[in-house]
């Protein structure tokens, strides 16, 4: 998503919106990378804590939040009318949402002490795997799943779900509160 680009993204527009989801995706996994960079050079300093909170805050909330999107309301839509091939796609894929989210966490107990200003570090290579590993996961995604919506779900179905995610944010937030 362009910050420089007229178009707003809405929940109207669910798949721009799961599509803008992985730019920050992107982002935050090569912040991650920069970060573990950066403490290598220096110690932890507020520049290091202020993006361990960033990714801390992208990745423990908003990051969950689009996979339940997908995992809930755009596989399973895909999967009743995508063909054997998509199936297996998206099955694979979506398997591999636990995957990441178990390396989120070996990420995460690495980031909580560096955002609480306890100093700490980031191991590179973790950092480097996370970071290669998110982006590409988007990227499939984009590729092989993404453009089937076009083609298999309907308006309504797709505004269906648009209120789906919209509803899902709502409810988190009133968790949160």
């Amino acid at each position: 998503m362009s910050l420089f680009s007229a178009e707003t993204v809405t929940f109207e527009t669910p798949i721009t919106m799961l599509m803008a989801c992985h730019d920050r995706v992107r982002q935050y996994a090569v912040l991650t990378l920069k970060l573990a960079q950066y403490l290598q050079q220096a110690a932890p300093d507020s520049k290091a804590q202020d993006a361990a909170a960033s990714i801390l805050r992208y990745f423990d909330v908003a990051a969950p939040l689009h996979h339940d999107d997908e995992d809930f309301d755009l596989f399973p839509l895909l999967s009743q009318y995508g063909d054997a091939e998509l199936k297996a796609i998206i099955a694979s894929t979506s398997a591999e949402h636990d995957a990441l989210g178990l390396l989120w966490q070996e990420v995460r107990s690495y980031l909580i002490p560096l955002a609480a200003g306890q100093g700490g570090s980031l191991p590179l290579a973790l950092a480097s795997e996370f970071a290669e590993r998110y982006p590409a996961h988007a990227d499939l995604e984009e590729d092989r799943i993404y453009p089937s919506a076009e083609l298999l779900l309907d308006a309504p179905t797709l505004a269906t779900m648009g209120q789906n995610m919209a509803n899902r944010r709502t409810q988190s937030s009133d968790k949160t509160l």
